[in-house]
């Protein structure tokens, strides 16, 4: 129970009661991060079963969808997409970048970046049709993204050893934590497939796709990863998957 607890207080804003971060606790901590992607999960398809029931417009519905997953994280995850941009953007050695990583300053690549993810994802959103399956889909998509996050810091060297992400993963037993993580995404993945096979086979391919990108990026760039690039892989993972639904629901009105 205080791994669950420590995974809440970490990776989201919801209140939570002290417990100490004890070794045998951190070692299973991020097998319960994805549990936080089910609370956001369930919170967006509360969210898109009100605004249906209320006839809000798609701009509004977006708006709040987009919003729900920062508030509930407490935005620790675009801050690592914000760093990671500006570490990308600097085109510096492996050494530099991780360096601008730790650095606590806003560049302006991050802005940029950080303005234009919001303004597309918050696009795409508001393309989703909220009477068909693919809200379901979408509410799975913040348990995938942070199964397969977890599975990633479980599985991909570390590039600087320290750090918050080292935290949790140092004292963790590698092995039971990755079969762990495994059958969170296995089961998210049989959930999407049954539940809505073609937008969950679209959420499938657009997660898949941000994966082989993550990982390649990060070895050739970084070396590893970081908490940082966690949370950038996270926030990018997540828009895969709303814009890979809104492409194969257009697909299927044309078909």
């Amino acid at each position: 129970m205080k791994s669950v607890i420590i995974a809440f207080a970490m990776y989201s804003k919801l209140p939570m009661p002290r417990v100490d971060w004890e070794k045998r606790t951190l070692a299973w901590a991020l097998c319960w991060f994805p549990l936080v992607g089910a609370v956001i999960g369930a919170a967006l398809w509360g969210w898109a079963v009100l605004a249906r029931f209320l006839g809000f417009g798609h701009a509004f519905f977006a708006a709040f969808a987009l919003l729900l997953p920062i508030a509930l994280s407490g935005g620790i995850h675009l801050d690592g997409f914000c760093d990671t941009c500006d570490a990308l953007s600097s085109h510096q050695s492996r050494e530099r970048k991780l360096e601008i990583l730790k650095d606590s300053h806003t560049g302006a690549f991050a802005i940029i970046c950080c303005a234009l993810y919001l303004l597309v994802l918050f696009a795409c959103w508001c393309e989703v049709e909220l009477t068909g399956p693919a809200v379901l889909t979408l509410a799975l998509g913040p348990v995938l993204s942070r199964a397969l996050s977890g599975l990633f810091a479980a599985t991909l060297p570390n590039a600087r050893g320290t750090g918050l992400l080292a935290t949790f993963t140092a004292p963790m037993d590698g092995a039971k934590a990755r079969a762990v993580l495994g059958l969170w995404v296995l089961a998210v993945c049989a959930a999407l497939l049954w539940l809505a096979p073609v937008p969950g086979l679209a959420a499938l391919i657009g997660a898949g796709l941000v994966c082989l990108y993550y990982v390649t990026m990060s070895r050739r760039q970084f070396g590893g990863i970081t908490g940082d690039l966690a949370g950038f892989f996270l926030q990018l993972c997540e828009l895969g998957m709303v814009l890979a639904v809104v492409l194969a629901q257009k697909i299927e009105v044309l078909v």
